[in-house]
């Protein structure tokens, strides 16, 4: 497997109130593949036929005013992200926070209120 380069988009996230019609959507629309996030609960991982590893995700959202498309973007520092992103004029919607198994994680927005986050990967 190649690791991606940081700074590069290698997530996205869809959030849905109704995320078995979105996993039959997605999965008529393009054959993604589903899987239960064995780390986090609410959470599928969308896989691509014939990869390796999961390329995005499906959170489960309580309510439609929640729902959401986004792209995360590798970062070596998650915390230095954030700074950069307010010294460049945008917003850290919400701050950082770590999962259990180590994925850390942020939710910024440029200067015209387009959400996206930053991560890093759990160690190995």
């Amino acid at each position: 497997m190649t690791v991606p380069a940081f700074n590069t988009v290698t997530w996205f996230q869809v959030g849905t109130d109704a995320p078995e019609e979105a996993r039959r959507f997605y999965g008529d629309m393009f054959g993604w593949q589903f899987a239960s996030d064995p780390n986090s609960e609410g959470y599928d991982l969308v896989s691509y036929a014939g990869a390796d590893m999961p390329s995005g995700g499906i959170s489960h959202e309580p309510d439609a005013s929640r729902n959401h498309a986004m792209f995360l973007v590798l970062v070596e520092d998650v915390d230095a992200a954030c700074d950069r992103t307010v010294k460049s004029g945008g917003k850290v919607a919400m701050p950082p926070l770590s999962t259990g198994n180590g994925l850390k994680f942020a939710y910024l927005q440029d200067p015209s209120g387009n959400t996206f986050g930053v991560f890093t990967p759990a160690s190995s």
